[in-house]
Order: C-alpha cells, then sequence, then structure tokens
C-alpha cells in the first residue's frame, strides 16, 4: 500500500520581529487510492502544505512518507527525481507556456525528464485524448477556454504517471459549466497506485472525495461564566501559536506578552497591567495567539469567552490591548 503519511509537520517563518508557522506539528494519513480536499479559508496552510508534498518548501520538522519513499529526507539527484516522477502539480492559474499548443504543454515534463520526442508526443496526445482533449491538441493556451486549459493543465501533471497527484484551487477560476467537466476528471485521477490531494474553497467537490481534511481553525468550547486564573511569577498563561479561546483582564499583578524571535530568543511586544485587557483577537477572528503570554508577578485574570467580552467591552472603559 502507498498510503501517504505526514506526521508532525511544521513549517515556520519570520515576519517582521516575530515567527509565523502556517502549519504546526501537522498530521495527515491519506490512503492508497483516495481523493483527499484539503478545506479551509485563506492562510491556513493548505498551500503550504501542497508546496511540502510536493517537495518545493522544506518544512522546520516533521515527516512526509509516501509509500517507500521518505520525502523529507531526499536530497541531491534523489530529491529531483521525484520532484520530476513522484509527483504531479495541477496549478491554479494553469501555468501554461502561452508559446506551445497543447500537446508540446503535456510534453514539457517528459521532455525535461529526457523522453525520446517521439515516444512523449505520443503520450500527451493520448493524455489529451484521456481528458477530452484530443480535437484541441494543437491550440494553443489563448485559444482555449478556461475549462480547457486546466485539462490541459491536468494532462501534464500526469506526464510521468506521478504516484501523488496535488491540485492547488483547481477549479477556482471556472464558471460552473466548466467547474463540472473538470471535478469528473479529478475523481477519476484517484485510483490504487495514486493519491490525489486537492486544495479547495469549492464544496461542490465535498460528495466526490474520500477523506475531507478541514483546516481552518475549531471553535474550541468554553465554560459558562468568567473565569479567575491565578498566575506565580515566571508562569505561562499561552504559547504563541496555541488555539485562542479566551480574552484576560488583568485585575492584579503584571502579564508580559512576548513574541518568538527567528534566532530564537524573544521579542517583547507590552506589558498589561491592572484593568487592561489582551487576547482578544485569536478568539474574535478564530485565529491562533500570535504572541505568548507570562506572568511578571503574582497575576490575578478574568478569562472571558468573546460573548462576555463583548457584553463587558460596551461603555465598560478597558484599557487597550495589542493583538495576542
Amino acid at each position: 500500500m502507498s498510503d501517504l503519511v505526514v506526521s508532525g509537520l511544521t513549517v515556520e517563518y519570520p515576519s517582521g520581529d516575530y515567527v509565523v508557522r502556517p502549519l504546526d506539528s501537522f498530521d495527515l494519513t491519506a490512503r492508497d487510492g483516495s481523493l483527499v480536499l484539503l478545506l479551509g479559508p485563506s492562510g491556513c496552510g493548505k498551500t503550504t502544505l501542497l508546496s511540502c508534498l510536493g517537495a518545493m518548501l522544506t518544512p522546520a520538522a516533521g515527516r512526509i512518507r509516501h509509500g517507500e519513499t521518505e520525502v523529507t529526507g531526499l536530497s541531491g539527484k534523489a530529491l529531483t527525481h521525484y520532484r520530476r516522477h513522484g509527483v504531479g502539480i495541477v496549478f491554479q492559474a494553469f501555468n501554461l507556456l502561452s508559446s506551445l499548443d497543447a500537446t508540446e504543454n503535456v510534453m514539457v515534463p517528459m521532455r525535461a525528464a529526457d523522453v525520446p520526442r517521439k515516444e512523449a508526443r505520443a503520450r500527451a496526445l493520448g493524455l489529451l485524448d484521456e481528458v477530452g482533449l484530443r480535437d484541441r491538441a494543437h491550440h494553443k493556451p489563448g485559444d482555449l477556454s478556461g475549462g480547457q486549459q486546466q485539462r490541459v493543465a491536468i494532462a501534464r501533471a500526469l506526464a510521468l504517471d506521478p504516484p501523488l497527484v496535488l491540485a492547488d484551487e483547481p477549479t477556482a477560476h471556472l464558471d460552473y459549466v466548466q467547474v463540472e467537466g473538470v471535478l469528473r476528471i479529478i475523481r477519476r485521477l484517484a485510483r490504487p497506485g495514486r493519491v490525489v490531494i486537492v486544495s479547495t474553497h469549492d464544496e461542490r467537490m465535498l460528495p466526490l472525495a474520500d477523506q475531507v481534511v478541514e483546516m481552518a481553525p475549531k471553535e474550541v468550547p468554553v465554560p459558562a461564566g468568567p473565569k479567575q486564573v491565578q498566575l506565580a511569577a515566571g508562569e505561562l498563561l499561552f504559547a504563541q501559536g496555541d488555539p485562542a479561546d479566551m480574552v484576560y483582564v488583568v485585575d492584579a499583578g503584571a502579564v508580559e506578552l512576548f513574541r518568538e524571535a527567528p534566532d530564537g530568543g524573544e521579542v517583547a511586544v507590552r506589558v498589561m497591567r491592572a484593568g487592561e485587557y489582551f487576547g482578544e483577537m485569536g478568539p474574535l477572528f478564530h485565529l491562533p495567539r500570535s504572541a505568548s503570554a507570562r506572568a511578571l508577578e503574582p497575576t490575578a485574570l478574568t478569562a472571558l469567552s468573546v460573548q462576555e467580552f463583548r457584553a463587558r467591552s460596551k461603555g465598560h472603559g478597558f484599557g487597550a490591548a495589542p493583538p495576542a
């Protein structure tokens, strides 16, 4: 079985003076022959995950294994071979070469892999036939509709018969009529010996999927009524990247907000004192914590749900707070 297994995948990059993690200890198992949909809003890590699966982006931590191939351990010629033969990519914007016709566009990866021209042309024509475009084989992208261009892009992704196919928003630029044909083709791609991973906002694809991975932040249940929190000096309230569920009001003491720097150090954001609140941006907008919070001294806080925070903040005069 050539299952795709992702474990503990973490991707991070510096943004100003702090670190952003679009993927943090992400896990996924996709069974051989399955079509997996990645659902979620922009910025939730869907394209980042596809980039890691395609070996275009190196994660900070974690492993990717497809069948017997340890993708995250590849380098040199083995990495090049994987990118050419192990994975096929369908781009959102098609990325066809405008100067080449449909057949020549499908031939590009095969020629790069030193497949003889005659053999490459024969396979390209066969693939165009599979996606219903044999009669457009000699048309250039400018003479094709959006749906037809996407079919050419799918045929190109299959040129070297990869065991993993990745598609990034494949229906984003298509109208309703064009989408139907592309969806049928994508469903047929998933078969024994191949895994198909699709990043999408398009809920019309849901009935086609064998597995749906919701990558949007999930609501975290919160207890009814305000909760009192006591922290000792130096105790951490929450860490950067944690799920956000509560807004905090400092009743007594002081809390420092800080961010992790790319070099592993800390960057101070602000010190919150009695009467001030912080941490509202995460739960309000379903985002992870953008900073960490730690008590500078023995500190008492009130933890509020979003509903409680909104009710209290109307005319309450809370002290201003930075996002966290």
